[in-house]
């Protein structure tokens, strides 16, 4: 989820996953949709576009994404993804994880079967050139993981404050099919945000990330970067009908600049109506 090489692949998960189970949904359940602009050093390089379902007890979202200008030129790469599962307490539950990425070089599938969090079976099409020095993923790295689109998925346990600092405060144990790792969350600052015409009005979390390798990478230059990266931050908002937070905006500073995923109109949000927010 957090790396320096601008892809499709690592700028959002993208696939069509038709064979993930249906997941009923609660009374609760109520659609949220967004849209997402992917920029970088201030160039705008791709879009990103979700919809789906979310309740106190599931989730269910696709998700498509496309790199454009230059970028898109240069590399033709787009996807979508259907992702579903449950959620445990403060953490989501995943039925499995099917990413195709496609640019004009190469078509790539990855498929993650997945139960109670454990992985049960991994089909990577074509497979990966073998590197000698890749850090091997042994059988426990594949128990109690996240696939990358359900690790956006923040639920707060129980009755919880959702905007509480405390939220922020979580380490998100990801397996991407390649890579085992986490992403290590803290409180940074609340904000307010005014964007009535984006799709809120309230305020938002700002969470300090750290990414830290566990097995599947390479000890090579760009892994001890985003490793020693301190300037990756994720702003968090809440879900209406749910106790869940979604991202707003993820910043990443790599190697070549900024990247900024950042909402242009999300619809499903728990606006705040606060009197004086809305000034």
């Amino acid at each position: 989820m957090f790396k320096s090489r601008i892809t499709v692949r690592s700028v959002l998960p993208a696939i069509f996953a038709g064979w993930l189970p249906f997941v009923p949904f609660a009374a609760d359940a109520g659609p949220v949709a967004g849209r997402y602009q992917i920029t970088v050093a201030g160039f705008s390089i791709g879009l990103a576009t979700f919809d789906g379902m979310v309740s106190t007890q599931s989730y269910q979202t696709t998700l498509n994404a496309q790199l454009t200008g230059l970028a898109g030129v240069l590399s033709s790469g787009r996807g979508a993804v259907r992702v579903s599962g449950s959620f445990q307490g403060d953490r989501p539950i995943s039925n499995g994880y099917a990413l195709s990425a496609h640019n004009s070089q190469i078509s790539r599938t990855i498929q993650i079967g997945m139960a109670g969090g454990n992985v049960g079976n991994v089909i990577i099409e074509p497979p990966f050139e073998p590197k000698p020095d890749r850090v091997p993923v042994l059988e426990h790295h594949h128990r109690n993981v996240l696939d990358p689109v359900s690790a956006l998925m923040m639920p707060v346990a129980g009755n919880g404050e959702l905007l509480s600092p405390e939220s922020c405060n979580r380490t998100l144990p990801i397996f991407d099919g390649v890579q085992r790792f986490n992403i290590q969350l803290s409180h940074k600052e609340t904000r307010v945000l005014n964007e009535p015409k984006k799709g809120y009005v309230g305020h938002v979390l700002v969470c300090n990330a750290r990414y830290l390798p566990v097995a599947g990478h390479r000890p090579v230059p760009a892994t001890s970067y985003m490793a020693e990266n301190r300037d990756i931050r994720v702003w968090l908002v809440p879900v209406a009908g749910s106790q869940t937070l979604v991202p707003w905006r993820i910043e990443v500073q790599t190697q070549i600049g900024k990247l900024n995923i950042e909402a242009q109109s999300v619809s499903g949000l728990a606006q705040d109506a606060t009197s004086s927010i809305r000034r």
